[in-house]
């Protein structure tokens, strides 16, 4: 990956700002030392992040990014964060930069707002900040310090607009905020297992099968969790609201929690579980593969009042092998 330039002097040929509202001109002063090297820290970091969020283990082998919905522990692939079903994060800004929260630029999702850069405008891919100490302007126009992300990556002017560019001073988006603190937990995929157990011997046909997940706030919570920006704070809730039992042969069971732990000297030995079983049992013998989806509940409100959800959240694990035998008569 390529080094970011460092910011540069403002060029000695005016040069306009697209997409911005009203005449730009640029300035002939130079931002300040320390602001430049603090913006160009600040524009390398988010480009090397691109606004991801670093992926976190969610079983042994498997990398699951806590900001990925629809995750698969045998996936490899961490997908990109806010995409794959996230949902609301459609873009709905009307090109302006920040409508809704949801920033683009190359393909990818940013913050709408750096508090070092300001505030990002999607028609021409640079950030925007007011100048302060403000310099002397003509009636009605403000100079603003231009950052731009594409194009010139890392190059600062200083800008006399007659009006805010695109975007400029959107307020937090409470979804953006909700999907920050999301991003902050960690959903882990069920550890599964059956009974009966392949590697410790088969099943009949016709007996009841057991089904069971690790417990766990990581695996079914609750977990909470908060993001704040300018005064506004999302609290979310992530809780898995079913678990579905694919059992290999067609059949999908859904329980409503993790299940319970078969025990072979127990006193429900050889009957069906309590909670979470496939109670009929197989119909034919055979090896079947069974995985289990936990499908989480996220729920989120602000501090405004604001009430919402981030749909679509499961967590997948497995496959694990069952034996099934016929079950042998013996007549005399």
């Amino acid at each position: 990956m390529l080094t970011p330039p460092g910011p540069s002097v403002t060029p000695s040929r005016p040069r306009p700002a697209a997409g911005a509202t009203g005449t730009a001109q640029t300035g002939t002063r130079p931002a300040g030392a320390v602001r430049r090297g603090l913006v160009g820290a600040a524009l390398a970091l988010l480009l090397a992040t691109g606004g991801a969020v670093p992926a976190t283990a969610a079983d042994p082998g498997a990398e699951c990014p806590p900001a990925q919905p629809k995750c698969n522990v045998w996936d490899d692939d961490p997908g990109t964060p806010g995409g794959g079903g996230n949902g609301g994060d459609d873009g709905g800004d009307n090109g302006g930069g920040g409508g809704r929260g949801v920033c683009h630029w190359n393909g990818r999702t940013i913050s709408c707002y750096d508090k070092v850069l300001g505030w990002f405008n999607n028609q021409d891919g640079c950030y925007y900040k007011l100048e302060e100490p403000q310099p002397e302007a003509p009636e009605g126009k403000q100079w603003y310090l231009r950052t731009c992300y594409g194009g010139e990556l890392g190059i600062q002017h200083t800008v006399l607009l007659d009006a805010p560019p695109p975007g400029f001073g959107a307020p937090p988006d409470p979804d953006e905020l909700a999907r920050r603190a999301f991003a902050s937990i960690s959903l882990l995929a069920p550890r599964a297992a059956v009974a009966p157990r392949k590697d410790i011997g088969p099943g009949l046909v016709g007996l009841p099968v057991w089904m069971w997940a690790s417990p766990g706030d990581n695996y079914f919570g609750p977990l909470r969790a908060s993001a704040s920006d300018r005064g506004l704070t999302v609290t979310i809730e992530a809780k898995v609201d079913r678990i579905v039992w694919d059992m290999g042969n067609g059949v999908r069971v859904t329980c409503t929690g993790p299940g319970t732990p078969y025990d072979a000297k127990g006193r429900r030995a050889g009957r069906s579980s309590p909670d979470c079983g496939y109670h009929s049992g197989y119909p034919k013998a055979g090896t079947y593969q069974v995985q289990a989806t936990t499908h989480w509940s996220v729920r989120w409100r602000s501090s405004s009042g604001q009430t919402g959800n981030i749909p679509g959240v499961t967590r997948t694990t497995g496959p694990v092998a069952i034996q099934i035998n016929e079950l042998q008569v013996v007549t005399r």
